[in-house]
């Protein structure tokens, strides 16, 4: 990986009972854990400079937007238990250094060690990423706080939020070939809430990203992308064509536009359009998806204009090819914030 990690017994010792972490050449100490899920763990970290001919991360970085005024940040460490899994953290590591972008979530620093559980066991590995740390949660987190308090954002914060995750994605389907995010919802969108302005939207997690574009000649290349959808995209969020591929298709960028429009709805009203279907006797999720069944609930009020409901449903197009590009939602968002905003 071109990474070292230095006081390796110190790491090992520090993830599991506390204590400081050694990321390369700058030391970070645990200060608690902030959430886990599958075989991820992620710590907020405090940057502990001992020695002064050594300024720590604001040595490697020309550009200090991202670095911290108070030396903390978010430490993902990831366990990892065979070779297909530390491929896909390569490759993570690898597509998340490509993104340079205020609206996508930069990897600061990373490494990758072997370790060993016991001296009879075999080599394992574990892999430390570093990142900027928002401590205001994700814009599932404020849904969901806002959803049992009744609260809902305002129509201006609505588009000003979407806009920011469009400005994102714009920089991700702009490379040559695109990539494509593939897992776009409100728990990989990290919300910070300024005094006066709109959250900052930052849109997080690499994990599932790859080039957008792919060609489905056969029955078995449809499943094998299928396969790989029920894997790494969230099913309330997965476009029809992820679900019930054609065995003849071009794939691209434009299965994001899809989960940018569920997560349009999910802004305003705290789920995907389509997790009715699972609260619903003989009810179908992948049949809600594929048929674009959008239920619109009761909202705020006043309630939300109707060209928002037009907005999302122009995007959740079952039929990927007459789906709008990027560039397209980012001309109709921009018109929306200038109308509803005066």
């Amino acid at each position: 990986m071109g990474c070292s990690f230095s006081g390796l017994n110190a790491l090992y010792d520090a993830v599991n009972g506390g204590g400081d972490v050694w990321i390369n050449e700058n030391r970070f100490r645990i200060v608690r854990q902030l959430g886990e899920g599958g075989f991820a763990y992620v710590f907020l970290v405090k940057e502990v400079i001992s020695d002064t001919s050594n300024p720590g991360l604001s040595n490697k970085f020309k550009d200090s937007s991202h670095l911290s005024d108070d030396g903390t940040y978010a430490m993902k460490k990831v366990l990892i238990q065979n070779t297909e899994q530390l491929e896909l953290v390569k490759e993570e590591i690898r597509v998340s250094s490509l993104f340079t972008h205020r609206n996508l979530l930069p990897l600061l620093d990373h490494g990758i060690i072997a370790v060993k559980a016991a001296p009879d066991q075999s080599w394992k590995h574990e892999a430390y990423l570093l990142f900027p740390v928002h401590l205001d949660g994700t814009l599932l987190d404020n849904a969901t706080a806002m959803k049992a308090n009744k609260e809902f954002f305002s129509t201006s914060d609505v588009l000003q939020i979407f806009r920011q995750l469009c400005a994102g994605l714009k920089h991700m389907h702009s490379f040559d070939p695109p990539y494509a995010h593939n897992d776009v919802k409100p728990g990989n969108v990290l919300l910070t809430h300024r005094k006066g302005q709109p959250p900052l939207a930052v849109l997080m997690d690499f994990g599932s990203t790859r080039p957008a574009r792919r060609q489905i000649r056969s029955r078995s290349e449809a499943l094998q992308l299928q396969e790989w959808a029920s894997e790494h995209v969230s099913a309330p969020f997965r476009a029809p064509e992820l679900w019930d591929c054609p065995s003849q298709c071009d794939i691209d960028e434009r299965t994001d536009i899809w989960s940018l429009g569920c997560t349009l709805y999910a802004i305003m009203y705290g789920v995907s359009p389509f997790e009715y279907a699972l609260g619903e006797s003989g009810g179908s999720l992948q049949l809600a998806i594929v048929n674009a069944q959008i239920k619109w609930p009761a909202g705020p009020k006043p309630p939300y204009p109707e060209a928002l409901h037009q907005f999302v449903t122009w995007m959740l197009q079952p039929q990927g090819t007459v789906r709008p590009r990027i560039d397209d939602i980012i001309i109709h968002v921009d018109k929306l914030i200038s109308k509803f905003s005066q």
